[in-house]
């Protein structure tokens, strides 16, 4: 009877930790047996740009800490939205995710009437990484060095700006600013920061505005010529450039946020695992000092905060594209 009692006792036991160890996996490694296959990395922005070139920094350290590859699959177009869709649509198990800057999360809404998707209902935050402010270079040619002078330049000369895709968050920088200091140019859209960078060092655009993180070794190789920062203050790594809110426009700031998102249902622990993944990638001393050198900052947030920012965001953009008029089918 004793034995018989021990038995139950036993099967008891072993039934419960039965139930209870498939919890605390998931609680402790993401989710079951998440990653049990690699990850798809989305990148809605041709190779090469801001958002890129930081996915590039993370796959390999995340990929190492999941044991799990994770691919990076660039699927530009339509300044984001094809990737962001991709992403609407994909399983929400933790394997699809996507990493970009604010265009498809914050601004598409209110410039897109017909969008596929809704990024406040259709994706989550998972983790922000890195902030990296426009900055305002002109072709070497252009007979100005500073703010005043390209606008006085601008309003007697033809000036050609390149935009790194129709709508993107220095398109619509590029248009705030043109309209608080009066300046006259024309914009060119392009699919893409690398191309519009390239097209303005061949001096078939003569100015651009596009994340320091992608355009700093241009002005650092003399091919383009620096004329401002969009940051809030001087960057230690150009600490000689006025910001723009130094050369008359007060409060002006804009830049490229990198943040990592995923599908909506995607489990809050697969979530709270690649943010803490994600965030201590992101603040190693090397890859932090590699991209302080190419003019990119370490931003980390929460997954909730993140989501925070980008409403926040949705407003700001929204109020530019509402007063400038700009609408995109």
């Amino acid at each position: 009877m004793t034995l018989n009692r021990r038995g139950a006792l036993s099967a008891a036991l072993a039934t419960t930790l039965a139930a209870t160890l498939p919890v605390r996996a998931f609680a402790q490694g993401g989710g079951g047996n998440w990653p049990s296959k690699p990850l798809r990395l989305i990148v809605p922005y041709p190779p090469g740009g801001s958002s890129d070139i930081i996915a590039r920094s993370i796959s390999q350290p995340l990929s190492e800490a999941l044991g799990q590859s994770v691919i990076i699959d660039n699927r530009a177009g339509a300044n984001g939205n094809l990737g962001a869709d991709l992403l609407a649509k994909a399983p929400a198990d933790g394997y699809t995710l996507m990493l970009c800057d604010l265009g498809a999360l914050a601004i598409s809404p209110s410039l897109y009437p017909k969008l596929p998707f809704d990024p406040s209902k259709d994706l989550r935050s998972v983790a922000m990484l890195a902030y990296s402010p426009h900055l305002l270079v002109v072709h070497p040619s252009v007979q100005a060095s500073t703010l005043k002078e390209l606008v006085d330049l601008s309003k007697k000369s033809d000036l050609n700006f390149a935009v790194t895709a129709s709508g993107s968050t220095a398109h619509l920088a590029g248009i705030e600013l043109q309209r608080k200091v009066g300046a006259k140019w024309e914009y060119v859209p392009y699919k893409g920061g690398v191309q519009a960078v390239l097209d303005t060092v061949s001096g078939q655009t003569q100015v651009l505005m596009n994340g320091m993180l992608a355009t700093y070794p241009q002005v650092q190789a003399g091919k383009l010529k620096l004329i401002a920062v969009s940051k809030a203050t001087r960057m230690p790594l150009i600490g000689n450039v006025p910001t723009i809110a130094e050369q008359g426009v007060p409060g002006y700031e804009s830049g490229t946020w990198q943040g990592v998102v995923a599908a909506r249902g995607t489990p809050d622990a697969v979530v709270a695992r690649l943010n803490r993944e994600l965030t201590r990638i992101i603040r190693t001393p090397d890859i932090r000092a590699r991209l302080a050198g190419q003019g990119a900052e370490v931003v980390t947030m929460t997954a909730p905060e993140q989501d925070q920012f980008f409403a926040k965001e949705r407003v700001r953009w929204a109020q530019v594209i509402q007063q400038a008029n700009v609408r995109l089918d």
